[in-house]
Parts: structure tokens; C-alpha cells; sequence
């Protein structure tokens, strides 16, 4: 399956790249490498998800909220793709930031939604990856996820 057959086949629609919020660009590619800058969970132009998981949000909030941040990793790769996700042989990893009070233990957890989704996204063979997920006191703009990516470029 192409990944637009498998964006399809699992409802997934990308939504439309935004600037970057800072002095930063939004992915570098450097020989096969292809870097995603940290995804905020911004849909529809507003941050979905604030605060603090253990306070603020709840464990499924959280893995939603890791969800739009991975849709807005791909969006951004589609972007640095030339439109053609297909160029991408595999993913490397994800780095999940999880915004969460000290004593909130499951950011492994959160970063679920993001993985699915990459998953679901990429198909198995080039959606697999190594991860770290981090559990951190504040995110930008209170943020409650961060997501990061690198890709291998065919």
C-alpha cells in the first residue's frame, strides 16, 4: 500500500502546514535524513490540548493530543516531501515530550498515540522506530504534548 492508501484506509487526513512558532525552521533534510522539528497539538489554528497531564488532562486526552501532534509531524514531512510521503524508506524515531506533573508516570503511554499513528500512517515496515518519551514540567505555549521526528529519506 501507497501511504495515501493507508492514510485512507485508516480515516487519516493531514491537516495544512503552519510556520513556525519561533525562530526555527520547520524540518531540515540532511543527506537521507529528513528532521521534523517539535510538533505542538495545533488543529484547526488552536492548541487542542493545555496543561498538565496528572492535573489538567487525563491519560486519553494525552494520547489524543500525541495524535495531532504526529499529524502534524507528517504533514510537515509531506510538506519537505514535495507532497510525496512515499519518499520516506523508514522512521527512525519519535520523541515525545509529555507535559506532566512529577508524580504522573505514564508518558510511555501517551506517546502511544503518536506511534499508532505513525503506524497506522506509514505501514508497518516504515512506520516502526525507536523512541524516548520525557516527562517535562512545562512545554511551549503550555503545550500538554511535543512531538519530534527523523526519517529516512529513499
Amino acid at each position: 500500500m501507497t501511504v495515501e492508501e493507508n492514510l485512507a484506509s485508516h480515516n487519516i487526513q493531514l491537516p495544512e502546514v503552519s510556520a513556525p512558532a519561533a525562530a526555527y525552521v520547520p524540518y531540515q533534510i540532511s543527506g537521507k535524513q529528513l528532521v521534523i522539528s517539535g510538533q505542538l497539538p495545533f488543529a484547526n489554528g488552536a492548541l487542542s490540548h493545555t496543561g498538565q497531564l496528572g492535573k489538567d488532562q487525563a491519560l486519553e486526552a494525552g494520547q489524543a493530543c500525541a495524535r495531532i501532534c504526529a499529524l502534524n509531524v507528517l504533514a510537515h514531512a509531506k510538506n519537505a516531501c514535495g507532497g510525496d510521503l512515499n519518499r520516506i524508506s523508514k522512521t527512525i524515531k519519535l520523541e515525545i515530550l509529555v507535559s506532566a506533573t512529577a508524580d504522573f508516570d505514564q508518558p510511555h503511554i501517551v506517546a502511544n498515540g503518536a506511534s499508532q499513528l505513525i503506524l497506522d500512517a506509514l505501514g508497518a515496515d516504515k512506520g516502526k522506530h525507536a523512541r524516548v518519551a520525557y516527562g517535562v514540567s512545562v512545554l511551549p505555549m503550555n503545550a500538554a504534548v511535543e512531538v519530534a521526528a527523523t526519517f529516512e529519506l529513499a
